[in-house]
């Protein structure tokens, strides 16, 4: 009796010592975890929301693979149409209603700011967001928010430097989005400017999303007679802004920022002779490039793509950011383990240190507990009316 009576309890504590190591907040279980994530499905940059079906791919993919840590990921992204109200009202949906343990990969500095507190004050993980805005890594304010893709205020200095190395009498012009996207970049070009800003920045120009052109704007900006322009715009604005300052015959070089370094969305509608000089900066390699095709980041990529979303296009860059992001969500999965509770999902946040799939090569994701900001270092390119080459300069 004695014996059976050890036995018993010896059995308890080790049941109760594995039922300790797992911990789960709503949207967990041993068998899935659940992620929300809203997108322009629909409306002006409905072009990004692309990157919904990448996820899908990808999570079938990995599901099919065992999921992670033998948990499936049920994946839900909801349309916003690029309309910030929406976005509330969808982040909503996904958060109380649809239990999800966390958002990623929302679309969009405006939508992504008018849920931002709300998501904060739940305890409610957003994660890789699809902004570059910097409001978005602040851990000490903020320290649910945290972004995945280039800082669009270090861009911008980046930008700086490169007008002031290779145009030190430049003359420019900055059109951005009215919106913390597009102040990011003014605010950027003064701190890489600094006391110089007066000399370079000859003019700015702020325009509002909904406005169906933006031709007016770009005929005043070059009356200003300045010979570099700085967009910090997307989707059809930056498109259209290409094609006008081609249709005004306006000999200048254009900055664009990354997220409109686009060749299929902005640049091929803009009209690939209207963008020829074009300079950006890169972090992804390039899929269309002949030069990448034996490439073993993009040969997984380009079979994954084949098998699971054959019907869209792998060279547009939104789908293999959309890969990326989601290999390095999996890294943050995978050392959550058993613990899924939203406070250790960013833990594992503020502590990722990988070199992703179709990075290219020297470049890592790395994040800090006090710094959210995985990507510090970019490549300055100038597309040459067939892909990107390396930038003079940086």
């Amino acid at each position: 009796m004695k014996t059976l009576s050890l036995a018993t309890a010896l059995m308890a504590c080790l049941s109760s010592s594995v039922l300790a190591q797992k911990a789960y907040d709503p949207g967990a279980s041993d068998a899935e975890i659940k992620i929300g994530m809203t997108a322009p499905l629909s409306g002006p940059v409905s072009g990004y929301g692309v990157s919904c079906g990448t996820f899908e791919a990808f999570f079938k993919m990995t599901n099919e693979k065992g999921g992670v840590n033998g948990r499936k990921i049920n994946f839900t992204c909801e349309d916003d149409a690029y309309s910030p109200p929406k976005t509330v009202e969808k982040t909503r949906k996904l958060v109380e209603s649809d239990d999800v343990l966390f958002m990623f990969a929302s679309i969009g500095a405006g939508a992504n700011a008018a849920v931002q507190k709300y998501l904060n004050q739940k305890a409610v993980p957003q994660i890789f967001i699809n902004s570059g805005a910097s409001r978005f890594n602040n851990p000490k304010e903020f320290p649910y928010s945290m972004p995945a893709v280039p800082n669009y205020h270090t861009e911008a200095k980046l930008f700086a430097d490169h007008i002031r190395k290779n145009s030190p009498n430049a003359k420019v012009a900055l059109f951005f989005q009215n919106d913390d996207f597009g102040k990011d970049y003014l605010n950027g070009l003064k701190d890489g400017w600094g006391d110089d800003t007066s000399k370079f920045l000859l003019a700015t120009e702020p325009f509002e999303v909904s406005e169906p052109t933006i031709d007016s704007h770009i005929v005043k900006l070059k009356a200003t007679g300045a010979d570099v322009v700085v967009l910090a715009a997307v989707g059809k604005q930056a498109t259209q802004t290409i094609r006008k300052i081609a249709e005004l015959n306006w000999k200048t070089t254009i900055y664009i920022t990354w997220g409109a370094a686009n060749i299929p969305l902005v640049f091929e509608p803009a009209g690939l002779q209207n963008s020829v000089g074009i300079i950006s900066t890169a972090i992804y390699k390039d899929i269309g490039d002949p030069g990448t095709a034996k490439d073993p980041d993009t040969i997984a990529y380009m079979g994954f793509m084949e098998k699971y979303a054959p019907s869209m296009n792998a060279a547009h860059t939104t789908n293999a950011q959309a890969y990326v992001m989601a290999n390095v969500l999996l890294d943050v999965l995978s050392r959550a383990g058993d613990n899924l509770t939203r406070s250790n999902i960013m833990k594992m946040v503020g502590s990722i240190d990988i070199a992703p799939p179709l990075f290219r090569p020297g470049l890592r994701f790395k994040t800090a507990p006090d710094d959210y900001d995985g990507i510090k270092t970019f490549k300055m390119m100038r597309f040459d009316g067939k892909g990107w080459v390396e930038a003079t300069g940086l």
